[in-house]
């Protein structure tokens, strides 16, 4: 069991080198805490060594990842336990090494500090500015265990010198962006002699584990509490639990360091304080949590713990960054020089794969997308062929069946036709160029969706030619921008005729009114519809127009005769729908303005007016029934021409644009850029694409690598940990 922790570190010294670590989100140990709360103490301690930068202010400004290995369960060594414990300051014992600086040993920790601070300004400069570019150090000795710990900049709220203003931000999205990884184990350091409610770290662990699964609690400082006070409570995980519980330790204090007391000695006077201590020396529940070499068997027995849930779950990540890799690998192709038959050969291929690529997705045999999640997408949302479907039926076709026949005309329009429509004498019928009029206005309405739905297409089909690209493009640019250049006059191309086929649709409609179509209720059945609605209806009440004696001229030829006897045809309300159909009148009555004995009276007639309308004088019986017939008849032909224009307007873009497009795309792409001459020209390598075949050599390589690393655990349940 003990071999996983060092596979998880070499993991980190593979994966660290091209920054997949994070992506990978190995097992690790993250430690935060506020400044001052002896964080730095606490991994010194872990270490045995002091190698930790030391000041006021931020001091750690960069990640640490500290990977400690122990020499002898390496076999690095062949000394005995007793002849270790008896070595000081043997050079041989214990050193460190820096991933940026492969193969140099440090033996003197004063100069991993050093180089610690260095580096650190060598990035973020020496104004304490930050950086989430983590610094790598391994360190190996007898004294440790194996762990893999990550160091942070300690929480601050003040900038200090030429730190930025929103330094805070910057520190707590760097801290959340480490311990926001399912796989890490958070440390969260506070001071014992502070309130350990209003501990920053457990406020800031709490965000990413709000359950307390991942976080361990270390109390430092126990040693500086308030005399006659102790933190059994927050030990024993009672005042804020976590699931992995509370460790306390002492640390060298400032005098200690100042002093220049060692690890070691401070390690010993640790442990004679918890002896002596009256609390925790007598209940062995707490003296069971106390101790910084207590920690440090418990996050060693943790992270392995740790790493054997995990590491299942990382090499099916590796697997799957490998096979990205290959795929990527694959489409940049061979870096060797080909001879122009073997480019001409390489194009043609490309060609015919975009080809194929285009009416494969279009066809709904799903295709080779070139983001290479055709299956995934597949599954997820519509795409290619299937969005052109839902183009014609979900958004053409239902937006048209909201289309009415009436929208935008008016029942004055209507009325004002029908009058204009009879001239200079009322029709016995109702005018049937009024029908014509206004049912070639409404139809003529449909043809701006139809060209909307063309141009829906047209943009779609756009989008499923950037889908086809083969993934080998992208090594040729210059192939790359003519073949988009080819697709898109063609689309073109394609694009005018369709636009005009869907506009000649209309125009089909307009030019022959068929008004025998076995649909359309034609004149009588829409008479006959409506004396049946009259007859089911309760009586109108007659218009005010209709009593008032001679006030138009319908009324004057709807008046009582000489002899006070109502014509047969005079009362619409009577008479019902032979108001409108049998057209009669009588002779005007004798002028009763006339006064026997007296002298006629002379009449005067109005100016007629520039601007004649109906609107000022409400509609008669007749006019209402003529208006109701038209619009009945308008509205049944109008569902006529909308059922074929939804069924015509799809078949037209299907034939004249979809099909010939992606009938057309090989030989168009082949006739127009398979050319002798230019073909050195087309096949061209882009500038990066040996940088980024090298790139993804190195990551084919360090991949393997951790595949290898990963197999050498063969059965991750086989481990028992004792």
């Amino acid at each position: 069991m003990d071999q996983l922790i060092p596979i998880a570190s070499k993991l980190q010294d593979v994966l660290g080198a091209v920054g997949q670590n994070t992506q990978l989100d190995l097992p690790q140990i993250v430690v935060v805490g506020g400044q001052s709360s002896g964080k730095s103490s606490v991994l010194e301690g872990i270490v045995g060594r002091s190698f930790l930068p030391r000041g006021t202010g931020i001091v750690t400004r960069r990640p640490l990842v500290l990977q400690l290995y122990n020499t002898r369960a390496m076999g690095m060594s062949e000394d005995s336990e007793e002849s270790f414990e008896n070595i000081v300051g043997d050079s041989e014992a214990e050193w460190g090494e820096f991933l940026h600086m492969p193969g140099q040993k440090f033996h003197k920790f004063g100069e991993i500090r050093r180089e610690i601070v260095r580096e650190t300004d060598r990035l973020t400069g020496n104004n304490k500015g930050i950086s989430n570019n983590p610094i790598h150090l391994k360190i190996y000795s007898p004294r440790v265990l194996a762990l893999t710990l990550v160091d942070l900049p300690g929480m601050t709220k003040v900038p200090v010198g030429d730190q930025p203003e929103n330094i805070e931000e910057q520190i707590h999205e760097m801290l959340l962006q480490f311990i926001s990884n399912p796989n890490a184990i958070i440390l969260a350091v506070t001071a014992a002699n502070t309130d350990i409610a209003n501990s920053d770290a457990l406020q800031l662990a709490k965000a990413a584990d709000p359950y307390g699964n991942r976080t361990i609690g270390v109390l430092t400082k126990l040693d500086l509490m308030d005399p006659g006070t102790d933190a059994s409570e927050v030990l024993k995980n009672q005042l804020i639990p976590l699931k992995r519980g509370y460790i306390g330790v002492v640390n060298r204090g400032q005098k200690d360091i100042n002093a220049d007391l060692s690890i070691r000695e401070g390690l010993k006077k640790e442990e004679e304080f918890f002896k002596t201590h009256p609390v925790y020396s007598h209940d062995r529940t707490l003296r069971e949590k106390c101790g910084t070499g207590t920690l440090a068997k418990a996050l060693n027995t943790i992270l392995m713990h740790h790493i054997r849930e995990c590491l299942p779950e990382v090499k099916n990540r590796i697997s799957s960054m490998m096979g990205d890799v290959q795929q990527e690998m694959e489409a940049l192709g061979s870096s060797n020089q080909q001879s122009r038959s073997s480019l001409g050969g390489t194009l043609l291929g490309l060609l015919s794969k975009f080809a194929t690529n285009f009416a494969s997705i279009i066809d709904g045999r799903g295709g080779e997308l070139n983001n290479g999640n055709s299956r995934n997408l597949a599954m997820v949302e519509l795409f290619g062929g299937a969005r052109v479907n839902y183009i014609f039926t979900e958004i053409f076709a239902t937006s048209l069946m909201t289309v009415g026949a009436f929208d935008g005309l008016t029942d004055d329009e209507i009325r004002t036709t029908i009058t204009n429509a009879n001239g200079t004498r009322r029709a016995l019928f109702v005018p049937e160029i009024s029908f014509d009029i206004l049912v070639r206005r409404q139809i003529t309405r449909l043809e701006q969706p139809g060209g909307q739905c063309v141009d829906l297409v047209y943009e779609e089909l756009q989008r499923i030619a950037s889908q086809s690209e083969p993934k080998e493009l992208t090594r040729f640019p210059v192939l790359k921008d003519r073949m988009v250049e080819v697709v898109s006059a063609l689309l073109k191309r394609c694009m005018a005729p369709t636009q005009m086929m869907v506009s000649n649709l209309v125009k089909i409609e307009l030019a022959y009114i068929n008004t025998s179509h076995p649909d359309f209720i034609g004149g009588s059945r829409a008479v006959a519809n409506l004396m049946n609605r009259e007859g089911t209806q309760e009586p109108r009440r007659p218009m005010e127009i209709a009593t008032t004696p001679q006030s138009t001229a319908s009324n004057y030829y709807n008046a009582d005769d000489e002899d006070g006897q109502e014509t047969p045809y005079g009362d619409g309300e009577k008479n019902g729908i032979m108001n409108f159909i049998f057209r009669g009148g009588k002779t005007p009555p004798p002028d009763r303005s006339r006064v026997e004995g007296g002298p006629p009276t002379i009449v005067h007639l109005p100016q007629v007016p520039d601007t004649m309308k109906q609107t000022d004088v409400p509609p008669t019986d007749r006019e209402l029934t003529e208006m109701q017939v038209i619009k009945s008849l308008i509205d049944s032909y109008f569902k006529v021409v909308r059922k074929n224009f939804i069924d015509m307007v799809p078949k037209t873009i299907m034939y004249f644009l979809v099909n010939h497009v992606k009938d057309a795309m090989q030989n168009e792409l082949v006739s127009e850029l398979y050319r002798e001459a230019e073909i050195d020209i087309l096949m061209k390598e882009a500038e990066d694409v040996a940088q980024r075949r090298q790139a993804c050599q190195e990551m084919e390589d360090l991949l393997g690598k951790a595949l290898e690393i990963v197999n050498e655990v063969r059965d991750y349940n086989s481990f028992s940990i004792e």
